[in-house]
């Protein structure tokens, strides 16, 4: 078995393929300096120097060896030949497989404006661009920020925290506009004022000025100007599909697979950031997350062996903003009413979603209890009314099955 992509999705296929009983050989094939290491501390205990490097190291190279799982890191898959059943590296080197699990993750979406590439400019995706952003960091008195997503307020925090004048540039009227109701996008615009960050929203970003090789400002259509030593782009990611639709699999703004992790070609699977899933609905669904890369992975396993896993977990996500914790379950696209539980003003309550009656997703803020709940009563398809979530009172877990 070939698995190309030595990050989280990587690593799980490898691993369930030894514990389901695969005796046969395992080889992961990573582009990176590293092997299997953890990406969400990153944006957050990294760059504050609470965690170092080695503490990301998710397995090491004795556990793989241990498991015969072979790992080759700084390899980079130049072509798939599905007729031959191989995979070529830009060195020439030749992968036979009788298996190949697709995990090849993604990568930053780059600002399209001259001067992107100029000392400063930064992003913030893999473990070397964490050590150059936080290396920068320590330089840097006026860090900008594009972008205000999950990454974006999670590296302002930080550059918060060691005492950096902070802007974050958003394009969209509020922060998180693509995963959270204007409730909860209200709450982190004054959580970060509160620290002192400066938030402009509706900012479009027009031109970015360059001095001596470096970036100096970026300035917006509205005529402002925002003075910056550190540019952090955080405008979104790509999936790497390009090897996939190379050798003719169907991709739709990532790699077409289905509840299984199932690919087009029956000896080929696909899980992680990579993929896109075609819904019930006809609508199309790629899921950013850590849930989403280990169940994927199980399930692509699974196929590889000739199995059914199919992954129809309810999403969960999280991130981590100062010392606020911020945990999602479900989706709430398309949601026309939210309900509220808890306490605003002391940073701990939750948003319940609806569309029409059903309940689609939660956001939790400091409750982690609160959260469990909330992802048994999605798994359960348990619907409390607004009214029901509105009373404190009321036990929501005695709405729960068993």
């Amino acid at each position: 078995m070939v698995i190309v992509g030595a990050g989280l999705a990587g690593l799980t296929v490898a691993e369930t393929l030894r514990a389901e009983g695969y005796e046969g050989a395992v080889v992961l094939l990573g582009d990176e300096a590293y092997g299997p290491y953890h990406r969400p501390p990153l944006s957050k205990g990294f760059l504050l120097g609470e965690t170092q490097a080695q503490q990301l190291l998710m397995r090491a190279p004795e556990l793989l060896a241990k498991k015969a799982i072979k790992l080759k890191v700084g390899a980079t898959v130049a072509t798939i030949d599905r007729t031959a059943k191989c995979v070529t590296l830009d060195d020439g080197t030749m992968f036979p497989y009788e298996g190949l699990a697709l995990c090849t993750g993604s990568r930053l979406r780059a600002l399209p404006l001259p001067g992107a590439d100029a000392q400063g400019v930064v992003g913030l995706r893999t473990l070397a661009h964490a050590k150059n952003l936080a290396a920068a960091l320590e330089a840097a008195q006026h860090v900008v920020v594009i972008g205000g997503g999950f990454i974006g307020l999670e590296v302002a925090a930080a550059a918060r925290k060691k005492g950096k004048n902070v802007t974050v540039l958003e394009a969209a009227d509020r922060l998180m506009a693509r995963v959270v109701a204007p409730l909860i996008s209200s709450f982190y615009f004054d959580l970060h004022r509160s620290h002192g960050v400066d938030l402009v929203l509706n900012a479009m970003v027009s031109e970015l000025v360059v001095r001596e090789g470096h970036i100096a400002a970026v300035k917006t259509r509205d005529g402002h100007s925002f003075a910056a030593d550190l540019l952090v782009v955080g405008v979104g990611i790509l999936p790497n599909a390009e090897v996939a639709q190379t050798a003719g699999l169907e991709c739709q703004g990532g790699i077409v697979v289905d509840a299984c992790s199932r690919t087009g070609d029956p000896m080929i699977v696909a899980a992680g950031d990579c993929t896109v899933r075609r819904m019930e609905d006809g609508s199309w669904r790629r899921l950013e997350s850590v849930q989403n890369a280990v169940e994927q992975a199980k399930s692509a396993a699974a196929a590889l062996l000739g199995r059914e896993r199919p992954f129809t977990a309810v999403p969960w996500f999280w991130s981590d903003q100062y010392d606020v914790k911020l945990q999602i379950v479900g989706l709430t696209a398309g949601f026309d009413q939210v309900a509220t539980r808890g306490h605003l003003a002391d940073g701990k309550f939750s948003a319940f979603y609806y569309r029409g009656a059903k309940l689609i997703a939660v956001d939790s803020l400091n409750l982690p209890a609160e959260h469990m709940l909330a992802r048994k009563l999605l798994a359960q398809g348990v619907s409390p009314t607004p009214g029901q979530v509105s009373d404190d009172g009321f036990a929501l877990n005695s709405l729960l099955a068993g």
